[in-house]
């Protein structure tokens, strides 16, 4: 009896035990201190890239730093283009307060090529053929062309001694010819349109380096013929001018009275001047037209042109051409430009790109190059 109460007792005692101890409440959770996160890794500032240098500004075309370049094709003597180039700078200079420096490439094909390079601050007095080549080459653009005595047209002539037997281009075939560059228009290449088209197989070919030597290659017997640039003569005040058709050369009747006039500047014979090339080497053969004369002439070519570099600035071009206008009524023009030991320009004209297309067909007819004429 007493043991069965005594685990009556023992079970309630033990679940008394387990009901107070599902009363007790829940031990408060252990705290885990809370994790500092890392200091942040320190990153040097980042420095700004430097600025990119700043380019020298171009000196201003024109400036004593960046002079525009007049360049000459070496037709006539050097030294008389030199010359004559540096009065022309002058009058502009005092007329623009523009800077100019004066050069005469050694060919016609360099003189090119110079204002090809340098497009922003060339001009250059190129003829027809060159004028051409330079367009098509880099753009060079037209900006006037010349006038000789009313003449916005030029020739090139065939010039023989005076002795010979020599009375139409097929009898130079298999001759000597004195040509002046294979860049002149007049020296070479509009001959050479005339030979092919004649049928004509000349023999050698000399170069003689300009009109003015090529006219003594024939004067001195160095070559059958030579080619170079024509302008007709000017018949005395009253006589009806000189027209295409007439004859080129001075009449045979006047020719025993040909001489160099007393200024020295040119040649006259009972009145008429002669203008073409032979007049530039009067100095050392006086007698030159007794001894040289034109066998025939070419038709019209277009003038000389002053043309500019393709990048050149329109504004300070038009400013050029306006000052060169007024220059050619000067006096100093004739020492100048308009000498007759120079290019011989009485005036100039504006001149358009399309007047120059009758020499592009020649071009390509022939297929003249920049290179073929030779550096």
């Amino acid at each position: 009896m007493f043991k069965r109460v005594f685990f009556v007792v023992l079970a309630l005692v033990v679940v008394l035990s387990m009901a107070l101890a599902a009363c007790q409440p829940a031990p408060a959770p252990t705290e885990v201190p809370p994790t500092e996160a890392p200091p942040p890794t320190e990153v040097p500032p980042t420095e700004a890239p430097p600025p990119p240098p700043t380019a020298t500004p171009e000196p201003e075309i024109g400036s004593a730093e960046n002079p525009i370049k007049v360049l000459f094709v070496p037709s006539v003597d050097a030294q008389a283009i030199v010359a004559g180039g540096e009065i022309m700078a002058k009058a502009l200079n005092e007329a623009t307060g523009l800077t100019f420096e004066v050069s005469v490439p050694t060919s016609y094909a360099a003189t090119i090529e110079e204002m090809c390079a340098s497009p922003k601050n060339s001009m250059g007095f190129i003829p027809a053929l060159g004028y051409v080549l330079a367009n098509q080459l880099c753009g060079v653009d037209v900006g006037i062309k010349a006038v000789r005595y009313g003449s916005a047209v030029y020739w090139a002539q065939f010039l023989v001694a005076r002795d010979s037997e020599y009375k139409t281009l097929q009898d130079l075939a298999g001759k000597k010819w004195g040509l002046t560059d294979p860049g002149s228009t007049s020296g070479y290449m509009v001959p050479l349109v005339m030979l092919q088209e004649a049928g004509v197989e000349v023999g050698e070919k000399v170069e003689t380096g300009g009109h003015p030597q090529a006219v003594k290659a024939v004067y001195n017997g160095e070559v059958d013929f030579a080619t170079t640039f024509y302008t007709p003569p000017l018949k005395p005040e009253g006589e009806e001018p000189w027209k295409e058709g007439d004859p080129p050369d001075i009449p045979d009747e006047l020719l025993d009275q040909c001489a160099v006039t007393e200024d020295g500047k040119g040649i006259e014979c009972g009145g008429w001047k002669v203008l073409d090339a032979r007049i530039n080497i009067r100095e050392e053969a006086p007698d030159v037209i007794q001894k040289v004369r034109i066998l025939t002439i070419s038709q019209g070519i277009p003038n000389d042109t002053l043309s500019f570099g393709p990048e050149f600035p329109a504004d300070v071009r038009e400013k050029i051409i306006a000052a060169l206008l007024d220059f050619s009524k000067t006096d100093s023009w004739k020492e100048s430009i308009g000498s007759k030991d120079f290019y011989n320009w009485t005036g100039i004209t504006e001149a358009k790109d399309e007047e120059y297309d009758f020499v592009r067909k020649m071009v390509e007819a022939v297929g003249i190059t920049l290179e073929s004429l030779g550096k």
